[in-house]
């Protein structure tokens, strides 16, 4: 009896992921969600540039390759142009709370029918580690090398609590991937997500905190530790928004 296998939405692709990276726990969610709702055949997933420019290597379904920060522009075109399909954006912090902003605010206020899958490492992974919008308060990044000064580069975003304020959003939660019973929620708001577009609900989204060893200069397992000591208190768990009334099992 097979109790374990690769999901069938994932490709044989290897993975270009630095070594402890969460973005490989997050692709195989997706893709068993995709399995379990039967929706590798009709799915078209959107990736920007950053960490996930590589996604369209590792999901088996329709990909398409947006400019930085335009994923839910695109999404909203291919929705729009083939309302059957079920259209999903793939997104990193430095890609989806900068320069793609206004692309998610109004996306999201429109309530556009897409689900966005948002990973937040609190860091520029692709580019060399640089400050984001979600970097915490006194955080030591390559442009913050004495640790960001909310006098002069402000707050983080907090994008669920921000975006969890338009009507146009269904559904909002955010996840980490931490543990295994992190492992397992998450795995419940991405198949929740996913049925709130097929039941044609508006926007949701799911905020995933993960971590990123390779530009925090620390080994996976503490990296993880430092992702619940710091992350995790600013970037509370838990449903911000949630207009389905349903629960999935």
């Amino acid at each position: 009896m097979v109790v374990f296998e690769k999901p069938k939405a994932l490709t044989d692709a290897q993975t270009h992921y630095c070594p402890g990276c969460t973005h490989g726990i997050i692709h195989r969610l997706v893709a068993e969600c995709m399995d379990e709702l039967s929706l590798e055949g009709k799915a078209v997933g959107v990736a920007p540039v950053g960490c996930s420019v590589m996604a369209y290597d590792y999901f088996g379904c329709d990909m398409i390759q947006a400019p930085h920060g335009r994923a839910p522009a695109v999404a909203t075109g291919v929705k729009r142009a083939k309302p059957d399909a079920f259209v999903f954006t793939y997104q990193g912090d430095g890609d989806l709370a900068a320069i793609g902003t206004a692309e998610t605010v109004h996306a999201a206020t429109r309530g556009e029918n897409i689900t966005i899958i948002f990973v937040n490492n609190a860091i520029y992974g692709m580019t060399g580690g640089q400050m984001a919008p979600t970097s915490l308060p006194n955080q030591i990044t390559q442009t913050t090398p004495y640790g960001r000064d909310v006098n002069t580069a402000g707050y983080p975003i907090r994008v669920c609590e921000m975006l969890s304020t338009l009507d146009g959003v269904a559904y909002a939660e955010r996840v980490a991937v931490d543990c295994v019973k992190n492992v397992n929620k998450a795995k419940k708001a991405i198949k929740k997500a996913f049925q709130t577009q097929i039941d044609k609900k508006g926007l949701s989204i799911i905020e995933v905190v993960s971590s990123c060893p390779t530009n925090w200069g620390l080994s996976p397992n503490d990296a993880l530790q430092w992702l619940r000591d710091n992350m995790l208190p600013y970037y509370p768990l838990g449903v911000y928004k949630d207009k389905t009334g349903e629960e999935v099992k």
